[in-house]
């Protein structure tokens, strides 16, 4: 079977994203263009591309099923949508909207070469502006590895606007050895040998992307260009990527947190720690990383429970 044909270069659609009931004040939706770069596979046919820019930058998102029931659910570092894109299928048949949100620097987000825009809390305000975006009081934050710690700091932040978390992969104290050993080597090979890296990139962007959406998100991370990886690796690594253990104690949110044990830089240690730490947490053992992409039905369970439970109006149950 031939593989998908690969994205032509940048192109432009435009779109008008369905917004939630809105808040009060909050504005009228408006026809948004969203510009997809060469080598990223476009939203697909089920889902509702846009984009609207936040501090000079423009943030591209897509929206899945309908309804009041939100959960903005965030990539990994490096990564984009495409991870989490059947996730979002699944739990929109199940009556949720889930809106799938790239972060600046990463799939169809802008991508600029300044570190110091790729700061945590910079993020935060991204997904914020997002709810601003889409007239949304409150939403479910969640996602995996960075976009857990982004879901964390946002619920420390404004806990007001965070209904619940679901938490896949956090990466706490625990994991910094194994932080440093994995992407220091990273950085000084994006600066010491740029020329190569460049080459390898620019050949990994001219390969056909694969329909399967977890690993075109891989292909999507291997052909960053040098220069913008390394200024999304030096922003977040350099900052505060966590909560404290004061602040993480006072997380009111519902909290779901899935982990597993084979990976050193999300420490099956942390997730135990945080359940424990956050007033009302809950943990489920993932059998593997990659148990929720390629064998998903029983974790989407687990989230789409949660999510039910989080929605429930107060004395139903």
């Amino acid at each position: 079977m031939a593989l998908p044909e690969r994205a032509p270069p940048e192109h432009d659609r435009k779109v008008t994203a369905n917004p939630l009931p809105s808040r009060p004040g909050a504005g009228t939706p408006t026809s948004r263009v969203v510009r997809v770069p060469s080598g990223v596979a476009p939203a697909t046919s089920e889902s509702v591309p846009a984009s609207f820019v936040h501090a000079g930058h423009r943030l591209a998102y897509e929206v899945h099923g309908e309804g009041d029931h939100l959960i903005v659910y965030l990539h990994g570092l490096l990564l984009d949508a495409n991870l989490n894109r059947s996730l979002a299928r699944a739990l929109a048949e199940r009556g949720n909207r889930v809106v799938l949100l790239d972060l600046l620097g990463h799939g169809r987000s802008d991508k600029p070469t300044h570190a110091s825009e790729y700061r945590m809390d910079l993020y935060v305000e991204q997904v914020f502006a997002l709810l601003d975006e889409l007239g949304a009081d409150e939403a479910v934050l969640g996602g995996l590895s960075l976009g857990a710690n982004v879901s964390l700091l946002a619920a420390v932040r404004s806990p007001g606007r965070v209904r619940g978390l679901v938490l896949e992969m956090p990466v706490l104290e625990r994991a910094t050895p194994s932080v440093a050993l994995t992407f220091v080597p990273l950085l000084l090979a994006l600066h010491y040998a740029r020329t190569p890296t460049r080459l390898l990139t620019g050949l990994l962007q001219r390969l056909p992307r694969t329909g399967f959406g977890p690993a075109d998100t891989l292909l999507n991370a291997a052909s960053l260009d040098p220069d913008q990886m390394a200024a999304v690796l030096h922003g977040v690594l350099l900052g505060p990527v966590a909560p404290t253990f004061e602040e993480r104690t006072a997380i009111t949110a519902p909290a779901l947190i899935l982990a597993h044990r084979a990976d050193l830089i999300h420490p099956f240690s942390d997730a135990t720690a945080l359940s424990r730490q956050v007033p009302h947490g809950q943990l489920v053992q993932a059998r593997s990383p990659f148990e929720l992409r390629l064998r998903p039905a029983r974790l989407t369970a687990e989230i789409a429970a949660f999510l039910d439970d989080v929605w429930r109006p107060p004395g139903e149950g």
